[in-house]
């Protein structure tokens, strides 16, 4: 049991970490965002000149909410990624710790390291005990 927990708790620290790098590269589509509005300001205040050719205003929109939209996604799956950190040290939420490390084999290399790391240390019989103890046999663990 005293192994389980510390493994836990690894796994909770490096979950951490993870979730910090996944906040700062989820910065990176702003960038497409940034152009997009430059786009959008441009069409809109340019004087252009007979044979100069701009892009129209829409191509600026799509890298605006194209932008957003993958910020925000990556926002998401960070906070997801934190939470399960502070469930693995807490041990709470099996569940969504097991289906988080599994979407988190998807982001390749430091995610499928920690997502396989974290199924199976969760697959273990004594790590499922360890969750169903702590949350008070309210049901929120694997039978």
């Amino acid at each position: 049991m005293n192994q389980d927990a510390e493994h836990l708790r690894l796994l909770s620290i490096f979950h951490y970490i993870v979730a910090g790098l996944a906040a700062l590269f989820s910065c990176f589509p702003l960038l497409y965002t940034t152009v997009g509005a430059i786009f959008i300001f441009v069409a809109r205040h340019s004087t252009a000149k007979p044979g100069e050719d701009l892009p129209p205003e829409f191509v600026g929109w799509i890298f605006a909410v194209i932008g957003s939209f993958l910020f925000l996604l990556g926002i998401a799956i960070a906070v997801c990624i934190l939470i399960v950190g502070r469930s693995l040290a807490k041990h709470t939420r099996y569940w969504f710790a097991f289906v988080m490390a599994c979407i988190e084999c998807l982001f390749i290399p430091f995610g499928t390291i920690l997502g396989a790391f974290t199924i199976i240390v969760l697959s273990r019989e004594s790590v499922k005990t360890l969750f169903s103890t702590t949350a008070g046999g309210q049901g929120t663990t694997a039978s």
